[in-house]
């Protein structure tokens, strides 16, 4: 699907199925209200589907996608650009921390090269979808062009597309970027309209001198382009990162097939953000996964209306956090499968 269509297809969450839920949740064999925050989430993962109850978010897959950035000339973070691609190769061959939490919650690992600068070999669960070698600075000038950005959308959503296809019945966001805490931070603030210093934070942990730095170099970008938020592949265009568009893509597909998506940490939402800016009722496929550490995660989260499942204090990234949601998720929808209602089991009610 083409982004133009993918985004007639997106539709608001169904009222009648998720009026169903409640109901539903009402009569099951326990006090109302007692599950908490998993009783709405299994109330909006029916709306989504538009039925009562909704499908069991299984099988699952993340998707990480991985691309290079030409902010990584400023200095923006300690790490060389190289790690990029062996960090990709360590997704490949099963050794990073996101494939042991995919192993220990029953989910595939995808791998997406859509824009690292080294080129990389093949694997069984990698994916050649690579637009240009990594971005340009964006405090030079643009850090891609408009062309350049849509491509990198469409592929994610037809990554999204194909995985459903295959019978996925949830999408987890997963990334890798040597600096992209960078872009996501000038994603964040173009669509929240918070400025740089709270928008950005510490990646992979910087000094407080190369905060600072940091904080800097996003608000010369933000300076520079004065993005538009009504212009959503614009902002891509002048701050984003192939990474960050691809999972924008992957987000409005899975919403336009009315499948979940497990979104992850700071990359993760302002992609999240940026598809919202496409497609407000793309919202309504969003299950925030975890509460990442940097700050411009929570920004965005609440920008979107978003309660995330779990607050670990992490921010790896990689999709680690969304892999870690996924069986409470699971969870949320598979009470409304099985647990019984007060008249089948014969409970009295108080």
């Amino acid at each position: 699907m083409t982004l133009e269509t993918t985004l007639a297809a997106i539709r608001p969450a169904d009222d009648a199925a998720m009026t169903a839920a409640r109901d539903l949740q009402a009569r099951l064999t326990k006090p109302a209200g007692s599950l908490g925050a998993l009783e709405e989430l299994s109330v909006r993962l029916a709306g989504l589907a538009g039925v009562c109850p909704p499908p069991l978010p299984q099988p699952a897959t993340v998707a990480v996608f991985a691309g290079d950035h030409g902010v990584h000339a400023q200095g923006v973070t300690p790490w060389p650009q190289e790690v990029t691609a062996q960090m990709v190769a360590n997704f490949v061959a099963g050794g990073a921390v996101v494939n042991a939490f995919a192993r220990q919650a029953g989910a595939d690992v995808m791998v997406v090269d859509v824009g690292v600068a080294i080129p990389l070999h093949g694997g069984p669960n990698l994916l050649d979808a690579n637009v240009r070698r990594g971005t340009r600075d964006m405090t030079a000038g643009p850090a891609l062009t408009r062309e350049e950005a849509l491509a990198a959308v469409e592929i994610g959503i037809r990554v999204a597309e194909t995985l459903v296809e295959q019978g996925a019945r949830a999408l987890l966001t997963g990334d890798m970027g040597i600096a992209n805490t960078t872009p996501a931070a000038a994603l964040i603030a173009a669509f929240t309209g918070v400025s740089a210093d709270v928008a950005t934070g510490r990646g992979t942990g910087i000094d407080d001198a190369t905060l600072a730095h940091k904080i800097s170099v996003v608000t010369a970008a933000l300076e520079r382009h004065r993005p538009d938020p009504a212009d959503p592949l614009g902002v891509l265009a002048a701050v984003g990162g192939l990474e960050h568009a691809a999972l924008a893509g992957f987000i409005l597909g899975a919403a336009a097939r009315r499948v979940p998506v497990i979104v992850d940490g700071v990359i993760a939402v302002s992609a999240a953000v940026t598809a919202a800016a496409f497609a407000p009722d793309s919202v309504a496929a969003m299950v925030a996964g975890h509460r990442s550490a940097e700050p411009g995660a929570s920004v965005a989260l609440a920008h979107l209306g978003l309660e995330p499942l779990l607050d670990l204090g992490m921010r790896l990234g990689e999709g680690s956090g969304a892999v870690l949601a996924l069986p409470v998720v699971a969870a949320a929808v598979r009470v409304l499968h099985e647990v019984a209602t007060f008249d089948s089991a014969g409970v009295s009610e108080k």
